[in-house]
């Protein structure tokens, strides 16, 4: 007789439009890739980068979702994917010497977290 296996599920959070630049996110996003919820947000609170506050904030609205959408435990959850994708630029003109100007482009990008269960 065969047991029944627990179907995995997966809960997902995502963020849109953070004035950050997408590299500096996934430079944040590559520590926590894999840990336990409890593990990732001791990374994240320890964490010199800025990003890692909106990381921290996406991470426990996963946990919400977890929580009271599907009734998962917190501590059973672990970080199965994470993203930092490009999202638009904001582009703005800095004047230069000799009636120049130069580009600056202020970056964002979309963050996207999918916690899973440990079986």
């Amino acid at each position: 007789m065969e047991v029944p296996q627990a179907e995995a599920v997966y809960v997902r959070a995502q963020a849109k439009y953070i004035r950050s630049s997408a590299r500096k996110s996934r430079l944040v996003a590559d520590h926590i890739r894999g840990k336990s919820v409890d593990e990732a947000r001791s990374l994240l609170a320890h964490s010199p980068r800025t990003i890692a506050g909106d990381w921290s904030k996406l991470l426990e609205s996963a946990v919400a979702n977890a929580v009271h959408n599907n009734g998962l435990d917190p501590d059973n959850l672990f970080v199965f994917s994470i993203n930092a994708d490009e999202g638009p630029t904001l582009k703005r003109f800095r004047p230069r010497a000799m009636g120049r100007a130069t580009k600056i482009r202020k970056r964002t990008s979309h963050l996207t977290i999918v916690l899973g269960t440990k079986e």
